[in-house]
């Protein structure tokens, strides 16, 4: 949703003579046609093989480059954390087992209209591993395709495909982009050769998968009229070069993209160009508690980032040295070896699974996700390292389908949150090659926050909230959040030297009313009260211009009002002030009887159905999503349906139309 009406045009065109006009008309002409010229002039001719591929000369078609390289099957994959895309990955390389040939491929990549053509190739059909992000929307990489199938009425006869969907039960819109693209190649005319799968990560992501995928490929021998040839070895995708003499300033240190995108910064920033910036305030927020929530600023001065209250800063952190260290040891490798790990298959645009060369240190530190539980895949693939053959089996067991595997697995991988180092303490004769673990391991993803700020107030500055994430697991190792815990090290100057966080600004749909005089009523307990602090502080800076400002209208909760209130003084002075008109706040733990924010809105329920019946208010709600979210949802039902009259199902659909129309917006996490 924009919220900036268009400039209007000054109108400087009458002072323009026609003379000007043509004379410009014919500068602009030659200018033109110097740029296109000169661009053909400096193409990179097709014999150049370079290991990054340019891309200009990057083939925009999956077609010709799967009649090129021998491959049937295509697995597209929609990708917001990596997930999605380790499936693709997955299924690419089961097709093996099948005699059939499989490739991985991201829809930003290539042109998706193609899919008409998929049938020139013979046994050919599309995987499509699609993740749902937010409210129901596709993920960054999947935009263009999900507009695609919007907008186009290609016939897709001839096309088979099947869909496996990554979602989150605990979101309203459940599975909605995989939900979507299953039907809409239906409705365009390709076959469908399996289920639609749907994966919840509320649940068990990987479980899902391995379930489906149990079932899928029998499906497709059936489909095809193939057998499996029985090999169930392990296949390497990338191959092992050590380099001895390599000119370190070609040697990747942590980078995203370019090599020392770091050093000489460029703009635009995004996710594969992050914008280094410096941490100009870092503050505990809480006065005492077990507990340590933070507040961050992030200076962007001379960036040209632009954000907006409500959007989201993503910020790539690193891992533990003690971890990465940890993995050296166990394995005896010398961490500081400079490595690149090459694809196996030449055409491949993945040349790499992270930028190389670079060191196993830096992979290990900058690249890889080495502190979550590690999924099935990997312990198979493990499997053949360990030298006691009971480890070798206790892992394929793991990585089976059985009922007794998944349930050892998940006993023994995610509910104890073993990650790959306590695995390998846990389990002395699995001693993997390095180079083989680096290959199976999950890239490190960066972090998203709701920015705590707004641009009106801080035009140079980002503000983050966050809680630094601790625990005990049950085999008694204490586990780190590794964003978290390494924010809360970035301290303003470390021995002269300001601390740095490569981040960039994600957009969200998450945004104020249009119009201000629309009240707003927020709900955002603990830091869920992050986007919160912006929009206030945009309303009161709103107010200041002049404008006519709605009821701003705050619910927040915390623990403890002597712990845990954070931002008390600011909520405090913002009310005073008269930018929030009502500000309720629910103290947890501060009595017997335990109370949260659903309580307070109950409490103020005429108040809240009045503005929003009658005066076209808008509702925010930021947090939990597994509990205070769906509390706070059901509590709106109860609200509508006794004052509104109506019955639980009108109810549900009332609060559904708001959050059509953008009335009832969440941002939320699980």
């Amino acid at each position: 949703m924009e919220n900036q009406s268009p400039e209007p045009v000054a109108e400087e065109t009458s002072f323009l003579s026609s003379v000007d006009l043509f004379l410009f008309s014919i500068i602009s002409g030659v200018l033109i046609y110097w740029f296109f010229f000169r661009k053909k002039k400096e193409e990179i001719p097709e014999f150049k093989k370079i290991s990054t591929v340019a891309p200009s000369t990057r083939e925009t078609s999956f077609i010709e480059k799967m009649k090129k390289t021998g491959k049937n099957i295509v697995v597209f994959y929609g990708s917001q954390t990596g997930t999605a895309e380790e499936f693709a990955n997955r299924l690419s390389k089961d097709a093996h087992r099948y005699g059939m040939r499989g490739m991985a491929a991201d829809p930003e990549e290539y042109d998706m209209a193609e899919l008409s053509r998929l049938s020139e190739i013979d046994n050919s059909f599309a995987i499509f591993c699609m993740a749902t992000y937010g409210e129901g929307d596709p993920t960054d990489n999947a935009q263009d395709f999900y507009d695609w199938l919007q907008e186009t009425d290609t016939d897709l006869s001839g096309v088979s495909y099947t869909v496996f969907g990554l979602g989150n039960k605990t979101y309203e819109h459940y599975n909605a982009m995989g939900k979507y693209v299953d039907k809409r190649l239906e409705e365009l005319g390709a076959q469908r050769i399996f289920d639609l799968g749907m994966g919840d990560d509320d649940g068990n992501l990987e479980e899902d998968f391995v379930s489906w995928r149990e079932q899928f490929w029998p499906a497709v021998c059936e489909h095809f009229g193939v057998e499996a040839t029985g090999e169930e070895s392990s296949i390497r995708q990338y191959e092992l070069v050590v380099h001895t003499d390599v000119n370190m300033n070609k040697v990747y240190t942590g980078e995203m993209g370019r090599l020392k995108s770091f050093e000489t910064q460029k703009p635009p920033f995004d996710a594969k160009n992050p914008f280094l910036a410096s941490v100009t305030v870092n503050r505990k927020l809480n006065r005492g508690g077990s507990r340590h929530l933070m507040h961050l600023e992030l200076d962007i001065t001379g960036s040209k980032i632009r954000y907006e209250s409500g959007d989201h800063v993503a910020v790539y952190p690193v891992n533990n040295a003690a971890i990465v260290n940890k993995i050296g040891e166990i394995l005896g490798v010398d961490l500081d070896t400079v490595i690149s790990l090459n694809n196996l298959d030449e055409e491949s645009n993945k040349k790499h699974p992270f930028p190389c060369p670079t060191s196993y240190r830096t992979a290990l530190t900058h690249y890889l996700d080495i502190s979550n539980p590690p999924r099935t895949n990997v312990l198979y693939e493990l499997a053949q390292y360990a030298t006691d053959p009971k480890d070798q089996e206790t892992l394929r067991k793991m990585a089976s389908s059985s009922p007794e595997g998944k349930a050892l697995y998940h006993q023994w991988v995610p509910d104890a949150r073993r990650n790959i180092v306590a695995i390998l303490e846990d389990m002395p004769s699995l001693r993997p090659p390095l180079d083989h673990l680096c290959e199976l391991m999950p890239r490190l993803q960066a972090r998203y926050y709701s920015i705590a700020s707004s641009s009106k107030v801080h035009s140079n500055s980002v503000h983050i909230c966050a809680v630094v994430v601790e625990y005990e697991t049950k085999t008694g190792r204490i586990n780190k959040g590794v964003a978290t815990n390494w924010l809360k090290n970035k301290v303003v100057t470390d021995n002269g030297h300001k601390s740095t966080v490569p981040m960039y600004v994600r957009k969200s749909q998450f945004r104020l009313p249009f119009k201000a005089s629309n009240p707003v009523i927020m709900i955002g307990p603990g830091t869920g009260i992050a986007p919160f602090i912006g929009f206030i502080q945009e309303r009161g800076w709103l107010k200041e211009q002049g404008k006519e400002v709605g009821e701003t209208v705050l619910y927040y909760g915390c623990r403890h009002k002597n712990e845990d209130f954070l931002y008390q003084e600011e909520l405090e002075a913002f009310e005073k002030a008269g930018v929030i008109t009502q500000l309720n706040v629910a103290f947890s733990r501060d009595q017997d009887q335990k109370v949260y924010v659903q309580h307070l809105l109950k409490a103020n329920k005429e108040h809240l159905w009045k503005l929003i019946h009658h005066e076209n208010a808008h509702i925010y709600i930021c947090g939990d999503a597994r509990n205070m979210a769906r509390d706070v949802q059901n509590t709106f039902y109860e609200i509508v349906t006794e004052l509104g009259s109506m019955t639980h199902t009108q109810a549900v659909d009332y609060i559904k139309k708001l959050m059509t129309k953008g009335r009832y917006s969440q941002d939320v996490w699980s």
